[in-house]
């Protein structure tokens, strides 16, 4: 049996993930170390649904942690690696650059070099759109040379794209890095845009909004990561890949807000702040490389994926008595 080892693998990606491969009869290894960058619990409820699966083995430690990494490789020998895990966040970097490079670039290094030691046949990559930096050309192509991030966490993610290359040239590690774009949907950190909107116009507490709330996001539906993802894992032309993978439309904050005003049925108070340091004006997808070598198609549009997004929250809401 096709063994996966997921890292971050109780997150919001990585659940939805783990859910997917085990729901198809593959036996999956996850490692996630459940710390309080939020609330642990909600991490716990993603996996509720599948932790005590026949198929599943999951540990909870730091991949900092290299020794406790190369015991589980060296344990289960998993084929295909799907790297996840990660300190994430544009402005919390910011306060704590020490700590994203430490997790995201030597965490990464711990994971390939494992790969190397236990000959896995794949490692998938989860990168972010923030490589790009504030990018001119637009929509933004994984061509793109000049790349120039404008956050710690940014770089941290470039510098694993780049160690990733790295590993692949060295040892012929077959490697798929994937640029996510604003991935939403049921599970969302509660730290992101539309989960904390959603939640303050519920409440009926002013919403922040920053600069002049044009600055504009490729919003992407979780489905179509975890579609993106399984094309990756089948995906065998070449031996390195960077593929974007996003809605390949955009839509502005303040735009967002009213989408969420729609869905709610509520009034949004807007709390103008100053625009923050490390955020991009403008995040916009060219997916078509996705489409051609992967099969990657964009169905939902923002306006079907925030309804649908509200409804898992209102539920969420229903099933703790609020």
């Amino acid at each position: 049996m096709h063994k996966f080892l997921i890292t971050g693998y109780a997150g919001f990606i990585g659940s939805h993930l783990t859910e997917k491969l085990l729901s198809e009869g593959f036996e999956i290894v996850g490692i996630d170390d459940f710390n309080d960058y939020y609330d642990p619990k909600i991490k716990e409820q993603n996996i509720s649904s599948f932790k005590t699966s026949k198929n599943f083995n999951h540990y909870r430690l730091d991949i900092r942690n290299k020794a406790s990494i190369d015991e589980v490789f060296a344990k289960h020998k998993p084929n295909t690696v799907i790297h996840l895990a990660a300190r994430a966040g544009v402005r919390p970097s910011l306060l704590d650059p020490i700590l994203y490079e430490e997790v995201n670039v030597l965490g990464t290094l711990n994971l390939l070099d494992a790969c190397r030691k236990n000959n896995c046949e794949k490692f998938i990559f989860g990168s972010s759109s923030s490589v790009y930096g504030e990018c001119k050309n637009i929509p933004f192509k994984e061509t793109e040379s000049d790349l120039k991030p404008i956050s710690p966490y940014g770089v941290t993610k470039l510098s694993g794209e780049r160690h990733c290359y790295t590993f692949h040239h060295l040892y012929k590690i077959p490697i798929v890095c994937l640029r996510f774009f604003t991935v939403y949907g049921p599970r969302q950190r509660p730290d992101l845009a539309i989960h904390k909107f959603t939640k303050l116009i519920e409440e009926g507490k002013a919403v922040p909004v920053f600069g002049d709330g044009m600055y504009k996001r490729d919003f992407t539906y979780i489905t179509e990561i975890i579609d993106g993802i399984m094309g990756s894992v089948n995906y065998n032309k070449t031996g390195f890949e960077i593929f974007n993978l996003g809605e390949s439309k955009t839509t502005s904050v303040i735009d967002l807000v009213k989408l969420i005003e729609n869905a709610t049925g509520k009034k949004a108070v807007i709390d103008w702040q100053q625009a923050q340091p490390g955020d991009v004006p403008i995040t916009y997808a060219d997916v078509g490389k996705a489409e051609k070598l992967l099969g990657y198609k964009a169905r939902t549009t923002p306006e079907e994926g925030i309804k649908k997004f509200v409804e898992w929250y209102k539920n969420q809401l229903l099933a703790i008595g609020y």
